[in-house]
Order: C-alpha cells, then sequence, then structure tokens
C-alpha cells in the first residue's frame, strides 16, 4: 500500500510540474518588443552585421498585390547579405502580398503607417528581422527631373518603389528589371547597414559632401545616383549590379561584419 502511495504522489508530482507555467511555452512566448525595429536608419548597423547579439536574420518582404519583386533580386539581396554579415544560424526570406493602400504618391508618413499596419515579425531574443515593403506607387517626393527608387526610413525597414522601377526597365535601351530591383535593394540595405557614416564609422574619408550619407566613388554600390531614377541607368550599364567599394567594405568590417 506504501508503494502505491508513493507512486501515486509521484505521478500527482509530476502532473503539476508538468502542467507549471514555467515549462508551458504557451504561457512563456518569445519575447517581442516592437519599439527594437522604429528606431533611426543605422542606428542597428552592428546588429546586423556581426553575430553578437543575432544569429540569425529574415527578411519579411511584403509587396502590394500585382508589384511582386522578381526571385533573382529576392536572391541576391540574400547573397549579399550572405557576404557581408555574420548570421550562423542564416537568413531566410519570408513573402507575401497585400492589398493596394491606394494612396500614391506615398509620403514617408504613409509608408510607416503601412508598415504598422502589416508587419507581422520583430526581432526576438537571437533572431533580428528585417521589413521589405513593394509599393504600387511611386513617392511624394519625386519631381519633374528626378524620381526615388526607394528609402531606408527606419534601422530595419526600407521601401522599394516598385511601380516607378517597373517603369525604368525591361524595355529597349533600359535596364534589366531584376538587376534594377537588385541594385536599388541592395543601395538601401546598405543605408540599414550605416553606409556612409550613417551608423557605421567611416575608416577614411570617403563620405560625399555633396550628397550626405553616399560615397563619393562613382563606381559603388552607395553611390547617391544608386537610388534617383535619373542617375541609375550609368551604374548598371555594365550589366551587373555595382559592389561596395573597398572604403564602404573596410567600415562595415570595423563595425561587425565581414
Amino acid at each position: 500500500m506504501k508503494k502505491i502511495f508513493s507512486l501515486l504522489a509521484i505521478v500527482l508530482f509530476l502532473s503539476v510540474v508538468s502542467c507549471s507555467k514555467e515549462d508551458d511555452p504557451i504561457d512563456n512566448p518569445i519575447a517581442v518588443n516592437p519599439i527594437t525595429n522604429k528606431q533611426p536608419t543605422g542606428s542597428s548597423a552592428n546588429d546586423l552585421l556581426s553575430d553578437k547579439k543575432f544569429k540569425s536574420m529574415v527578411i519579411e518582404v511584403v509587396y502590394v498585390t500585382g508589384f511582386e519583386p522578381s526571385n533573382t533580386a529576392i536572391n541576391n539581396f540574400v547573397n549579399f547579405l550572405t557576404s557581408r554579415t555574420y548570421k550562423p544560424n542564416g537568413i531566410s526570406v519570408i513573402k507575401r502580398s497585400i492589398p493596394s493602400p491606394g494612396n500614391s504618391p506615398y509620403t514617408n508618413e504613409e509608408i510607416v503607417s503601412i508598415e504598422d499596419a502589416n508587419r507581422t515579425k520583430y526581432n526576438n531574443t537571437d533572431e533580428i528581422v528585417v521589413w521589405a515593403f513593394f509599393a504600387d506607387g511611386k513617392s511624394s517626393k519625386d519631381t519633374d527631373t528626378s524620381v526615388i527608387l526607394g528609402t531606408a526610413y527606419r534601422n530595419t525597414s526600407f521601401v522599394i518603389y516598385e511601380q516607378t522601377l517597373l517603369a525604368l526597365s525591361d524595355s529597349p535601351f533600359e535596364p534589366n528589371r531584376s538587376l534594377l530591383e537588385t541594385t536599388v535593394i541592395t543601395h538601401e540595405f546598405g543605408h540599414i547597414l550605416g553606409l556612409t557614416n550613417l551608423g557605421t564609422a567611416l575608416q577614411s574619408n570617403h563620405e560625399d559632401t555633396e550628397h550626405p550619407k553616399h560615397c563619393i566613388e562613382k563606381t559603388c554600390l552607395m553611390y547617391w545616383s544608386s537610388e534617383i531614377g535619373g542617375g541609375i541607368g550609368n551604374m548598371v550599364s555594365s550589366g551587373a549590379a555595382p559592389q561596395l567599394d573597398a572604403q564602404c567594405i573596410a567600415d562595415l568590417r570595423a563595425n561587425g561584419g565581414k
């Protein structure tokens, strides 16, 4: 009888332990604080570049229906990240579409509101998350002589004006679409990585004083015309997306990157 009682007591004890809040994953979700993804552009450069805090990265790609970025451009983006950041647990991409917000031309404030209403992924314990939005309209800052192709506006957020980009590509004498997408995406993410002098310290004097936060080297990915419709054609005329120059790479390496 004592043995039966002892066994019963053990079973009851295990039952209590297995139902405790400390061991229940439903009652202990991974801590998520959206505020960490709503900081100034460039302020998370070291977190993105190094593996000191975050071991993996997720790219949440959200596009308006009909304006999905090409698979080639997204693959090129992941390759760019792999070549410049330390994320031993990998870099993954999740993609989904949303209906048109119907607000084109978009102000920066409207782009922020779209993110706040639709973003589902945020930094957690050891995973950093990036938001990439592909819009069905143009920027409100477009003029008669130049158009904005993309903007990095938070520490882990950027927008690509896909409708504008499509209008500049794939016609005779115009750049290939995926080439143009790759250039603009990686340029904007360069700003999120703190280039040039935007959270990642300069290791040499190569910031363009006439176009702040851009590189002075005309062949560098971070040259100012990579995000402006009027000048990007010259940068991709060779048929390949521009690369970071040695000075920008040195900046990233000094801030924890490859």
